[in-house]
């Protein structure tokens, strides 16, 4: 696929010696799409960290989660936060950039360059609901016409945590010759229904909001207008995090104690901990996200069934893959349980595939895969470099 590449710019990062470098990737292609159509286009935003080697072998493709972005392990440009995978990515860290040239991009739908609700359709205006609904399938598909405008024909490996372990699959089961590892974190090969009804919940929040205008919001952004729905935004946010946390974590955390008071109010304003935790959350997540991309990109991931692709059987999703394929689940992940990892290993079991899977024990839910488990960085460390 033809493509436009723009010029990169270097971030250093904050006591760190690793540099990221963004880029702009133009497809001067149209990119066809699950649902039938062919998005023209398309601008893929990623950040590559690490050099390639001659060969261009030693590449790792890194897929990120609902909510995150390119920003693996470079400051975020509109929180000023680390890398959401800052612990993960470095020098000398499991994914070792003094080894290895790693890759993420934003995905197809959402708001942090990549092409996506909010951005220019042909006529110069937003796309906003006029944006083709789009799948997990879709999103690797941006992400193999970019490893083709790189050259990369196929990865050292890809790696991914929850919708991030989704689109891993995918590449694994619809592209099986790109990749010669894949490592699925905390994610799930189908949407449960408990897990779209979540979805349905937040995306209803956003719709309800009276600054969701049908998704026509963004002229009254530009015009200081406000941010949109971004009590609806918040609202889906705060739902949305429950369900990454674990009950064990929250009561730890929070339990039933008061925010800054010594007694009840016997009224309405955040007089508990984690009323006040997740109203932060809310609010802070629609400074940098957009609520159209939340609601694009939830419906990808309650669409995704690789069974169902593929002929109702996991197992064929997976047959004659030559990829080495490492699972981890959590215990505490009631979001996608361990069961989910499983019966991913039962599959890859089925098509003859190299698997290993293992449940570690934190105490974190399904953000696990994002905070401090020593046991995934050997794990991690420990697959890649075999």
């Amino acid at each position: 696929m033809t493509a436009r590449f723009r010029s990169p710019k270097p971030e250093g990062m904050d006591g760190s010696d690793l540099q990221a470098s963004s880029h702009l990737l133009e497809l001067a292609e149209p990119l066809p799409l699950d649902g039938g159509q062919a998005l023209p286009g398309v601008r893929i935003s990623y950040e590559t960290y690490g050099t390639l080697n001659a060969e261009r072998s030693n590449a790792i493709l890194i897929c990120h989660a609902l909510t995150g972005d390119q920003h693996v392990a470079s400051p975020h440009p509109k929180t000023g936060k680390p890398g959401w995978w800052v612990r993960m990515v470095g020098p000398g860290k499991p994914i070792d950039t003094d080894r290895f040239h790693v890759i993420c991009a934003n995905v197809l739908g959402s708001c942090m360059g990549t092409t996506g609700p909010a951005s220019p359709a042909s006529d110069g205006q937003p796309w906003a609901m006029r944006f083709p609904v789009i799948t997990i399938r879709d999103m690797v598909r941006g992400h193999v016409a970019l490893l083709d405008a790189l050259g990369i024909e196929r990865l050292h490996a890809v790696v991914g945590g929850s919708m991030g372990g989704m689109q891993a699959l995918s590449l694994a089961a619809n592209w099986p010759e790109r990749a010669g590892a894949v490592l699925v974190i905390a994610s799930t090969a189908r949407h449960s229904a408990q897990n779209i009804a979540f979805h349905e919940v937040g995306r209803q929040a956003i719709m309800a909001d009276p600054k969701w205008k049908n998704g026509d919001y963004y002229g009254a952004r530009d015009k200081g207008g406000g941010k949109g729905p971004e009590n609806g935004l918040a609202v889906a946010r705060m739902a949305a995090h429950i369900t990454y946390l674990s009950e064990e974590g929250m009561h730890e955390k929070f339990g039933r104690r008061l925010q800054n008071r010594e007694a009840k109010t016997f009224g309405f304003d955040a007089d508990f901990q984690v009323e006040s935790y997740l109203r932060h959350q809310g609010l802070s997540f629609t400074d940098r996200f957009d609520a159209n991309s939340y609601l694009y990109i939830t419906r990808a991931m309650d669409y995704f069934d690789l069974a169902e692709e593929h002929g109702g059987k996991l197992a064929q999703a997976f047959a004659g893959s030559t990829a080495r394929f490492c699972l981890v689940s959590f215990d505490t992940d009631w979001l996608y349980p361990t069961a989910e990892s499983r019966a991913i290993a039962h599959a890859l079991n089925a098509a003859g595939a190299q698997v290993s899977f293992v449940e570690l024990s934190a105490p974190f839910g399904h953000d696990s895969f994002l905070l401090d488990v020593p046991a995934l960085d050997r794990v991690i460390a420990g697959f890649l470099g075999s």
